[in-house]
């Protein structure tokens, strides 16, 4: 792989994306509630990369559809390019949408079968006026559809093909072009190379930092795989049962990690050693999400807990230059 991306923002950028207070509960039986997200707070800064990990379970992929408003929130606030669009209904949000857009795990449910890709790729050109607000021409939506094949390495000869006739690499390179098709800011990657061989998660991986660089995007990237976003990720936010307990540079959290569990899961990576390959596994499982501990939502697994995380829950503060933690005993960046 190519060498980690560093930010291209200035420092007195404003965010692109603020987001503040935020709240995803879903209403269950017998008057029980899902905290899916619960209280997020934290900023994605123009052409940055903002890594979302977690154990499956902790919000991540909910919290990345709440950012682009594919779901509707509880309560808090979204803010982006400095507009609130919380609460704005769909029509209000349509003129946003080309400069946030997805791109989603499962590269085969999310293109339509019945279709070739040319027309699924055309169908936004045809929708969203240009940025002049002028309806594009057919001569503009070839030569635009052209330049995305060259821009994610496919013929364009792929663009008169269906979804079944492509790898799942493949696949998930027409995924990138679709999300590219209107030039957006912000993209949100939900785990989109974790379903592919190791291999493809290589090349797919390099696209993205390649496409980053070219075009000056702004990624948040969700993902399990450590590797994966050390490798791409500029700032980390590292997630547990539905909140941010660990969020800064990514050599500050990846390898000096100040909360117990994001510890617990950097040791929980595969390590080479004499025989085969060691991880350390992360002890107990995670608790439920609708009953979830009180206090520090993760004393029930911490090797290091004391009584005051049994009866006082962690804010997320400030331990060091941009680097935060909820937890009342961060550990020591020796």
């Amino acid at each position: 792989m190519s060498a980690r991306l560093t930010a291209m923002t200035p420092d007195d950028a404003p965010p692109l994306m603020e987001v503040r207070d935020l709240r995803k509960t879903y209403a269950l039986a017998r008057g029980q509630t899902l905290k899916a997200v619960d209280g997020i707070s934290l900023s994605v800064m123009p052409g940055e990369v903002l890594g979302l990990v977690g154990e499956s379970g902790c919000g991540k992929s909910t919290l990345g559809r709440c950012l682009l408003r594919l779901m509707d929130v509880t309560s808090g606030q979204i803010l982006f390019e400095g507009r609130d669009i919380t609460a704005l209904g769909e029509r209000a949000l349509r003129p946003l949408r080309p400069r946030m857009q997805m791109v989603f795990q499962d590269s085969y449910a999310s293109l339509n079968p019945r279709r070739r890709i040319g027309d699924l790729l055309a169908e936004p050109l045809r929708v969203h006026p240009d940025a002049g607000g002028r309806r594009r021409s057919a001569a503009e939506i070839a030569a635009r559809l052209h330049e995305l094949m060259e821009l994610v390495s496919l013929p364009r000869a792929a663009l008169n093909r269906y979804a079944h006739e492509f790898s799942g690499g493949q696949r998930q390179r027409i995924n990138i072009a679709r999300a590219l098709t209107l030039s957006p800011r912000l993209v949100v990657a939900d785990e989109p190379v974790s379903a592919l061989d190791v291999s493809v998660q290589a090349q797919i991986v390099n696209l993205f930092m390649d496409l980053q660089a070219r075009l000056g995007l702004t990624y948040v990237f969700v993902a399990h795989d450590l590797a994966v976003v050390r490798q791409i990720s500029t700032r980390v936010a590292v997630m547990y049962l539905g909140a941010v307990v660990e969020l800064g540079a990514t050599d500050d959290v990846l390898h000096h990690p100040a909360h117990p569990y994001s510890a617990a899961l950097t040791a929980a990576v595969p390590r080479p050693v004499v025989g085969g390959m060691r991880a350390v596994p992360l002890g107990g499982d995670i608790p439920s999400p609708i009953a979830r501990p009180a206090a520090c939502r993760f004393h029930t697994r911490c090797p290091h807990v004391q009584e005051r995380c049994r009866v006082e829950e962690p804010t997320l503060r400030p331990i060091g230059p941009g680097h935060d933690v909820a937890c009342h005993f961060p550990l020591s960046r020796g």
